[in-house]
């Protein structure tokens, strides 16, 4: 019986998406998955047959129990906690009143959570057979299933995801010794791909036996949620979007973003111009934009080259990147609608950008270049005003080359107020309309990433990947490359030390190639990418770290109807 440690959300995307997909193939091939998470909306997973809140006092509370149309089960179990949750970076989280980066938790505050889960994961490795137990990332789940192998004598298994080793274990010292500790005593530990793992090998340099612990464990997409489609369809997959919003909660008023473009021309210094952000960041940004839906019925979908965005709206993910590359890329490409979906401490900044642009307001162009990181509020970057270190070079290239006058008056000609559409937070039950509708994906991050599962749902959809040509991205675009023309694989290479102008240059490039390649990309995912291969792969690896290191069986299959009654 297997149980999978994670300690958030299973909406959204990174870790969360992997282990939404990997249960829901699980629960396809007929196994039952006890899953422990913090997710508040259990009902919203079809692949969720019962979920459970484990009180602090002892008692459990069921807060669903259905049938589902898979042959296996799925037992969502969420910890109750004190009102604090470690987090890797700072973000909203619906019914949590503190949430605090790990780093910034005094020791005894991330022991009382650790010992939380510790408690509930006791019980059910005590009631419900569980024999082996899979922890995401690298803090603090691990470290949870660590203390359960002295209590039990429960086999482990592990996957970091990137995240958790950048903003926790590079970072502070108490979260290197957790995890070193945890995956001395882990059966296996899997990497997404070669950059991966070299990079736990470099950073658990101390960690003795590793290597051989290591097994690879590619990224999958579910291929069943996408599907490429011709222009002439689109505009019935962007119909069905709409349809998907309709009953959804909203976020970001269209008042609030006519007050802000309203009030941006009054602008003079930072102290105006983080007062009128800050004015228009007063909503709940994991809900799409009221107008959302009506953004993207405008699109003329059936003629216009359409380029999409989907990540965390931070420096990191590189939205700074594409934002200014794109008065060069629209004067190749004049009808290019660009759609933006996410959300994060840099959304009204880049809309602000983007209309100082149009606008022709160097001065706020260059006030939000210099304050990246006091715009962003350091929550999610290691310096200060360098957040958008990539757009000021960019800026002062461009100025040292006597190009940057003209690159203000193409940027003034070629925006206009459609160019652009920020649509907010979408889930994948909205995502699965939109990407196949769209010719180009790009996913322009500053940082190594261990995996970028976005890229391989563009893939999935016809749509013609660009992401940063390091780390996890690298591996992905390599193995995509085996499968078409050296040069078509070039294009989908953004250089990291030069991606505005990487940008600039091809994004017309994959635009005039993406019909093409679509029926290839798709076929790409669907042949090598799955996630029904990946799931298999990862039931059978951590069987065998259970049958090779003699876990005790317990033989109930099923959970305690005192559990979920």
């Amino acid at each position: 019986m297997l149980c999978i440690l994670h300690g958030w959300l299973l909406e959204g995307s990174g870790s969360n998406l992997w282990t939404r997909s990997v249960v829901r193939s699980l629960c396809r091939m007929g196994e039952t998955v006890h899953l422990v998470c913090q997710e508040n909306h259990p009902d919203r997973y079809d692949f969720i047959a019962g979920a459970a809140v484990h009180r602090r006092d002892g008692t459990v509370d069921t807060i669903l129990s259905r049938e589902t149309q898979y042959p296996g089960k799925c037992y969502l179990h969420q910890p109750e906690l004190d009102g604090t949750l470690p987090v890797f970076v700072w973000d909203k989280y619906e019914e949590y009143s503190r949430v605090v980066p790990m780093v910034d938790l005094p020791t005894s505050e991330i022991e009382s959570y650790i010992e939380r889960n510790v408690c509930v994961v006791s019980r059910l490795v005590r009631e419900n057979g569980v024999s082996v137990i899979h922890a995401n990332h690298a803090v603090l789940m691990p470290t949870v299933a660590e203390r359960m192998v002295a209590a039990a004598g429960i086999s482990f298994t592990v996957m970091p995801h990137g995240s958790d080793i950048e903003y926790a274990v590079k970072k502070d010292e108490r979260f290197l010794g957790y995890a070193s500790a945890a995956f001395e005593k882990a059966s296996r530990i899997f990497v997404i791909g070669d950059e991966m793992r070299g990079r736990v090998l470099k950073v658990f340099a101390g960690v003795p036996g590793l290597e051989q612990k290591l097994s690879d464990l590619h990224l999958g997409v579910d291929t069943s949620d996408f599907e490429p489609l011709p222009r002439e369809r689109r505009p019935g997959n962007i119909a069905r979007l709409s349809q998907s919003l309709a009953s959804l909660p909203r976020g970001k008023s269209i008042a609030q973003e006519s007050e802000m473009l309203r009030r941006l021309p009054a602008v003079k210094d930072l102290g105006g111009l983080l007062e009128i952000l800050m004015a228009a960041s007063r909503y709940d940004g994991k809900r799409p934009d009221e107008a959302a839906d009506q953004k993207v019925a405008l699109i003329p979908w059936t003629r216009a080259p359409t380029l999409l965005f989907v990540g965390r709206l931070i420096a990191w993910k590189g939205i700074q990147s594409l934002v200014a590359a794109l008065p060069l890329a629209l004067d190749r490409e004049p009808g290019l609608r660009t759609i933006v979906v996410g959300h994060g401490p840099l959304r009204e900044a880049m809309e602000a950008l983007i209309w100082a642009l149009a606008a022709g307001r160097r001065d706020i162009v260059e006030l939000i270049a210099r304050n990246g990181g006091t715009l962003e509020g350091n929550a999610d970057v290691s310096g200060g005003e360098s957040a958008l270190d990539d757009v000021t070079s960019f800026y002062a290239k461009l100025r040292n080359e006597a190009r940057l006058d003209d690159y203000y008056a193409t940027a003034r000609r070629v925006l206009r107020s459609d160019s652009v559409i920020f649509t907010g937070y979408l889930t994948h039950t909205e995502l699965r309309h939109l990407f196949p509708c769209c010719d180009v994906g790009v996913f322009p991050s500053v940082v190594r990433e261990a995996g970028p599962l976005v890229f391989l749902e563009a893939l999935a959809s016809g749509c013609f990947p660009l992401g940063t040509y390091f780390g996890g991205m690298a591996a992905s675009i390599d193995a995509v490359g085996e499968g078409i023309a050296p040069e078509i694989a070039d294009i989908m290479k953004l250089d990291p030390k030069n991606t505005v102008n990487d940008l600039a240059r091809k994004i017309p490039l994959a635009l005039e190639q993406a019909p093409r390649y679509r029926d290839t990309f798709a076929r790409l995912a669907r042949d090598r990418y799955d996630w029904s291969s990946v799931s298999r792969r990862f039931l059978r690896e951590t069987n065998a770290t259970r049958d090779a290191e003699g876990s005790r069986p317990i033989v109930a299959l099923e959970m305690r109807s005192t559990d979920l009654q």
